[in-house]
């Protein structure tokens, strides 16, 4: 007997996570803990909920997810876009919902690169004339 269950695949910043979303009350763990306890703060919380919340699913799955790399904030957006896309394979029709919210767009925005010559990626060291 096989488990229903819908794989969603995100990434933010450096962070990769792996969700996917089976029929239940609506538990979530994330790297085999539970959610309050891997995200420390509400605002991070509400962000992981935000796609559930609005197809109005969030009773509806079990989710697990694995994530890995980078901090919290990057893990909370990796795994909010996992669970996106896992819903959009569940149900297509909820993709215009998403989409309209910017839930399915992934977050290209990552650390700039140092650059040699440089303090940083773009602040210079202090110039001298003499």
């Amino acid at each position: 007997m096989s488990v229903i269950q819908y794989y969603g695949t995100g990434r933010r910043k450096t962070s990769a996570a792996r969700v996917f979303l089976r029929p239940g009350k609506g538990g979530i763990s994330v790297n085999r803990r539970q959610f309050d306890d891997f995200f420390p703060t509400e605002a991070l919380r509400v962000q992981v909920r935000q796609p559930l919340l609005l197809t109005e699913t969030a009773d509806k799955f079990d989710i697990l997810a694995t994530v890995a790399g980078g901090g919290v904030a990057g893990q909370a957006g990796a795994i909010r876009l996992g669970i996106a896309r896992a819903l959009c394979e569940y149900n297509a029709e909820l993709r215009g919902r998403l989409k309209k919210e910017g839930l399915l767009t992934r977050d290209a925005r990552a650390k700039e690169r140092k650059k040699y010559g440089m303090a940083g990626a773009r602040k210079r060291f202090q110039f001298s004339k003499r």
